[in-house]
């Protein structure tokens, strides 16, 4: 089978990963607070740390790695709690900066001077302590390739999925650090804090009850 034969499979898949890319989440949500507090090149720091992320997985996927690793439920467990946990510390300091008036509330943000190497682990840990991501890239692997793909059609997907994440969530990183949107951040700063640190604490709970 050739590559333009399984062209709509690919595209369909590729699309399914641009929604699941900008669909609401841990990830977007922690790119977007990022992109607001800190300016474009944080945020696309820490797009860049997602994408490795998904990346990481995309290839573990592809050479079975990501199955094998599904069948074993204490693997994923521990992805879980690692996640969970983050996912709370997240709420917290959403929570904290929420509680503290002012334009002290950004100075006492822990990593307020997060280099961008910093920011680029801390999305590439967001992803990889995602045990949900794992799962995720076995369905979409099955969705876009047939059975026996050969590795040059395997490499193509991946390498789409790789460049549609990048320039979506980078697009992101550029669209919340514009300045009327860093504004409109401002005048509601403690509300929109408040909102992200329930959404965190939310999604920590929920990773932290879920069955795998």
């Amino acid at each position: 089978m050739s590559i333009a034969d399984t062209l709509p499979h690919l595209a369909l898949a590729w699309m399914a990963y641009f929604i699941a890319v900008i669909s609401p989440g841990p990830a977007t949500l922690a790119l977007i607070s990022t992109s607001i507090t800190r300016g474009r090149a944080a945020g696309m720091a820490f797009a860049l740390g997602v994408m490795t992320g998904s990346l990481t997985w995309a290839c573990a996927s592809a050479i079975g790695l990501a199955a094998v690793m599904a069948s074993y439920a204490e693997v994923l467990i521990v992805l879980k709690i690692a996640g969970g946990l983050y996912l709370l510390y997240l709420a917290w300091k959403s929570f904290r900066s929420a509680m503290t008036s002012g334009d002290l509330a950004e100075a006492a943000k822990d990593g307020g001077k997060d280099s961008l190497r910093r920011l680029y682990l801390k999305g590439l840990g967001l992803h990889l302590t995602n045990p949900k991501a794992v799962l995720a890239w076995i369905s979409l692997i099955s969705l876009g390739l047939p059975m026996g793909a050969p590795a040059s059609m395997i490499a193509l997907y991946i390498a789409g999925c790789f460049l549609i994440g990048l320039v979506s969530l980078n697009g992101m990183a550029a669209l919340f650090s514009l300045r009327p949107v860093v504004a409109l951040y401002r005048r509601g700063r403690r509300g929109i804090d408040g909102v992200m640190g329930a959404f965190f604490a939310f999604a920590g709970v929920k990773l932290l009850t879920a069955r795998l």
